[in-house]
């Protein structure tokens, strides 16, 4: 095979925003946002993950600079919006509605949809609502938030795949309590008592940091240990979960058709613990149109070689469509 054709793409160099600043949103919510790349290129919208995660430095080099203006956006709660780790007026719908004073606000008529992971939740649910938004839809790590995904991953599941690290998940929750460990976690992640909050806050947070790449990689987990962020990530992320992401049970799948006319890419890895393959492999069946990439001998994060390599393609596909 062509060397050229097997060479793994990495991420764009480093670049800083031209555009930054707060939206106020209503709710007493304000959300920090920036644009990266070129004014007046294709316009494009980086979701991350979550919910609770915000956006970091590396996910604007997701997209080629000369070609695209992106807004990247800190999700009520987290990352430099306020106010932090905020349950209040925080729900999917919220987020979808802030995405449109977004995109309003850039004056973008339509705009490329990327998620990972939660993001990808986001995502569907935005391109669900507002199908004539979205030129193209990019998602990794799919998640739809049904009920048994949700089990897989905070009850019985990848517990049978990390023993180790899902004892120190179940330790701070008393063992009778923990026949349903988001309730459990829910009562002291919102409770007064500020030191359980934050032991929670880190335990549920690491559990999620440590097992969502395929091998060890302490560049990607040792963030989901900082006190703030753990904080924010962890009560946020829970709240959206005990409450079904405010989704009816299978929603995302079921109105996949919505999407039937937008071209789209999606890349799983074969051995993502969060969100497993399944789901990903559901929405290519209900979503023909759309890519499927299925990346073996990876996991969840989008830092994965094999992953990171095909979400770099279809950015750089999608801004060159003579090309194809």
């Amino acid at each position: 095979m062509n060397e050229k054709m097997t060479e793994l793409r990495g991420l764009y160099p480093e670049i800083e925003p031209f555009d930054s600043g707060h939206l106020d949103v209503g709710d007493g919510h304000f959300i920090y946002w920036e644009r990266v790349g070129t004014p007046g290129g294709k316009p494009a919208v980086f979701l991350h993950g979550g919910p609770g995660g915000g956006f970091s430095e590396q996910h604007r080099r997701l997209f080629d600079a000369d070609l695209y203006d992106v807004i990247l956006f800190d999700q009520r709660g987290c990352g430099k919006s306020t106010p932090h780790a905020s349950l209040e007026a925080n729900t999917t719908w919220h987020l979808v509605a802030d995405m449109e004073r977004l995109r309003e606000m850039a004056g973008f008529e339509k705009w490329l949809v990327f998620g990972g992971s939660w993001g990808s939740t986001l995502a569907l649910a935005y391109s669900e609502t507002h199908p004539e938004r979205v030129s193209e839809l990019v998602l990794r790590g799919v998640y739809t938030l049904t009920k048994a995904e949700l089990s897989w991953y905070y009850q019985f599941g990848v517990s049978e795949m990390f023993p180790d690290k899902w004892e120190r998940f179940i330790a701070p929750i008393p063992e009778d309590e923990r026949g349903d460990l988001m309730a459990a976690y829910r009562k002291r992640l919102v409770g007064e008592d500020e030191e359980e909050r934050l032991k929670c806050a880190l335990a549920w947070s690491k559990w999620e940091g440590e097992t969502i790449t395929l091998m060890p990689e302490p560049q990607t987990s040792d963030h989901f240990g900082e006190d703030g962020f753990a904080l924010a990530f962890a009560r946020i992320e829970n709240h959206y979960f005990v409450h079904g992401g405010w989704l009816e049970e299978g929603q995302l799948l079921r109105d996949a058709h919505k999407l039937a006319d937008i071209p789209g890419v999606i890349v799983h890895g074969r051995y993502d613990m969060p969100c497993p393959a399944r789901y990903a492999w559901q929405l290519h069946k209900a979503w023909p149109k759309a890519d499927f990439h299925l990346i073996e001998g990876a996991g969840h994060a989008f830092s994965e070689p094999g992953i990171l390599d095909q979400l770099i393609r279809a950015t750089e596909r999608f801004a060159n469509p003579e090309k194809n």
